[in-house]
């Protein structure tokens, strides 16, 4: 699948917002991340397998608090998808790392990152491992935690954002709590 750019400005995939914001707590999480690594792409990686491994998808964890915005997520410690992508969007453009937040539609819209490196996008799931469920960091093709079933009108959005999708924002910003926020996860965007 080729991945399209919302904006060619690359600039858009490194600025920080109300979302992905450069909160000091983001700072201080990244500066710690970023010692002891040899580039940006260990760098990329121990951010990644932070947000993967860290902090909790709340439904697995039964986690009731709604988070959306990047530095909520890395002080509450539990988010849904969109909220992980959001995270480790902040941790990586807080590091100069080109960052697209990006979606898949099952049965509800997944979010998911992409990261540039080396010329390309490449996307990555930091929703979190569970049984049967296996996302890893890499360059060398995706290890994401879902594959879209086509002939069940899944699929992959082509497009990669600079900033959530207003669909995604609006439904995190909407609700409540996480069972009020099951009951209107989008199912497109």
């Amino acid at each position: 699948m080729q991945l399209i750019q919302q904006t060619p400005d690359l600039s858009a995939y490194l600025a920080a917002d109300e979302v992905i914001d450069h909160h000091p707590l983001v700072r201080e999480t990244a500066a710690r991340l970023a010692d002891g690594v040899d580039d940006s792409y260990g760098y990329a990686r121990a951010a990644f397998e932070f947000v993967r491994d860290t902090i909790p998808h709340s439904q697995d964890s039964g986690d009731p608090r709604v988070t959306w915005r990047a530095s909520d997520v890395l002080e509450q410690r539990t988010g849904i998808c969109y909220a992980k992508a959001h995270a480790l969007a902040a941790l990586l453009r807080a590091e100069d790392i080109p960052t697209a937040l990006c979606y898949q539609k099952f049965d509800e819209v997944h979010g998911l990152v992409a990261v540039r490196f080396n010329g390309a996008w490449h996307r990555q799931d930091p929703r979190g491992n569970k049984p049967g469920v296996d996302a890893q960091f890499s360059l060398d093709g995706e290890r994401l935690a879902f594959t879209p079933d086509r002939a069940s009108n899944e699929l992959d959005y082509p497009v990669l954002y600079a900033a959530p999708h207003p669909v995604v924002l609006n439904v995190l910003t909407a609700a409540r709590d996480r069972p009020h926020l099951w009951q209107t996860l989008p199912t497109a965007l």
